[in-house]
This record gives structure tokens, C-alpha cells and sequence, in this order.
């Protein structure tokens, strides 16, 4: 159980494909957002830009959140009708 954390990471090569195996390792640091990371410490960020920042990523997931919800609710296929009447 402790290599699951570096097996997650783990991109095997098939076939001598090594530009294949890198974007899979892209795709995957990308999900797990380690570039995002990277980018974010690699120059000083000011105490301003940070609250900025951190700001806009909870308004940004509580609007991904409502639209989800929205969109799950659209979705479904026994609700019950919204308008009665108007069909």
C-alpha cells in the first residue's frame, strides 16, 4: 500500500513511445494539478495576489458546483413535471 501514491504516477512505456508515455504523465500531473503548483511557486506571489487569487477559486467552485447541480437536475429522467399543465 505505500507505492500506491508513486504507482498513480507511474507511466510505462510501450514500444519505445516515449512522446505518448509524456503526455499521459502530462495528462496525469495536470489532473492532480502539480503544474498548477509549480507555477505557482516558482516566482513570489504577493499577499494580494494570493487572497485575489484563492478568492476567485472559491467563486469558481461554488459556481462548478451550482452548475453541476443544475445540470445533474436537467438531467434527470424521473422528476417529476416543473410546470404541470403546460406540456
Amino acid at each position: 500500500m505505500r507505492h500506491v501514491q508513486f504507482l498513480a504516477r507511474t507511466v510505462m512505456v510501450q514500444n519505445n513511445n516515449i512522446e505518448e508515455a509524456c503526455r499521459v504523465l502530462n495528462r496525469i500531473l495536470g489532473k492532480e494539478e502539480i503544474f498548477d503548483q509549480f507555477r505557482r511557486t516558482r516566482f513570489y506571489e504577493k499577499p494580494y495576489q494570493v487572497r485575489r487569487r484563492v478568492n476567485f477559486e472559491k467563486c469558481k467552485a461554488i459556481y462548478n458546483e451550482d452548475m453541476n447541480r443544475k445540470i445533474q437536475f436537467v438531467l434527470r429522467k424521473n422528476r417529476v413535471d416543473p410546470f404541470p399543465g403546460c406540456s
